[in-house]
């Protein structure tokens, strides 16, 4: 019996080293094969932090979804727990479409990617280098990880932070593990990603009972997220379609940074700015946003049948 669009169903699949990543394949009512999407969540997340209301979203409008937990994080296996690094997860993303083809339930040539935030970033890249993708989406990508350092560090915090970078790296040599640091926090005493509410009200809302997260990653992560520049892929995703969600006060991925990388882009695209911050398209502007993702889809994912 096939799952219900509100049941997803458990699924696992090797990564190119043979880690085992594990997400949920949401199916909808109606013949298959379908048209599928694929979703990974953001830096520092789990699969719980705002991706499910899309994919509901995407179901009920008759597309096939897989979400998947990016390695080291959620249900996904490894090691070290909460490490980060944007090069990887883009090639387990690309295994994640490999999977998707695989699936009988699925049309192999009618494949999307949406990607939000630092995954919005990794939609970018593969946009530009894997033609098996049919339709992008990219809401408030990163577009640039040195220009975020450069705006989100004061100049006298910037020596604190590459001794402590460098710091991590000296432990590594000498057989320590990667350490660790809050993904967020409030007080200026203790070293974290982020500080702003609206980062610390979506990272520690109430997640699903079960729901393998907490709130660190490891120091490392910030000078792998420092170094990286998906925006310089976003002029060869072209002819892929590519849709940005971009909100007009974001001042964690950068508006005036992604508009930029908007303007580079080549034909087809489509922009759609929407009021507010970065964590806006999840909780205030979701309609909004998912509306046009799945009008976007609906667009470049129809068969030549429909």
């Amino acid at each position: 019996m096939r799952p219900s669009p509100t049941t997803p169903l458990p699924v696992a699949f090797p990564a190119p080293d043979g880690v085992t990543l594990r997400g949920s394949l949401h199916l909808p009512e109606g013949a298959a094969p379908h048209p599928a999407i694929t979703m990974a969540h953001g830096y520092g997340a789990a699969g719980e932090h705002g991706l499910v209301p899309f994919a509901e979203a995407f179901t009920r409008a008759g597309f096939a979804v897989l979400i998947h937990d990016h390695r080291g994080f959620g249900s996904s296996d490894g090691t070290p727990r909460h490490d980060i690094d944007p090069w990887q997860q883009i090639e387990d993303r690309r295994r994640a479409v490999t999977f998707l083809r695989s699936r009988p339930e699925i049309d192999a040539d009618r494949i999307g990617l949406w990607g939000t935030s630092y995954a919005g970033g990794h939609a970018l890249v593969l946009g530009a280098t894997d033609r098996r993708l049919k339709a992008v989406v990219a809401q408030v990508p990163i577009v640039s990880g040195p220009e975020q350092a450069r705006r989100r560090v004061a100049p006298e915090n910037t020596s604190a932070l590459e001794a402590m970078l460098d710091d991590d790296e000296q432990a590594q040599l000498h057989g320590e593990p990667p350490r660790t640091m809050a993904l967020v926090s409030a007080d200026p005493s203790v070293p974290a990603a982020y500080r702003t509410q609206d980062a610390i009200d979506f990272y520690l809302q109430a997640l699903a009972e079960g729901t393998d997260w907490d709130n660190f990653v490891t120091v490392r992560s910030t000078r792998k997220s420092r170094m990286y520049e998906p925006g310089a892929f976003i002029d060869r995703i072209s002819p892929t379609p590519l849709l940005m969600v971009v909100a007009q006060n974001d001042t964690t991925t950068l508006a005036d940074t992604e508009l930029a990388a908007y303007n580079r882009a080549l034909e087809p695209k489509q922009l759609v700015l929407v009021p507010g911050g970065h964590f806006d398209p999840y909780v205030r502007q979701f309609t909004r946003a998912s509306e046009a993702a799945t009008e976007f889809f609906r667009t470049h994912l129809a068969s030549t049948g429909d």
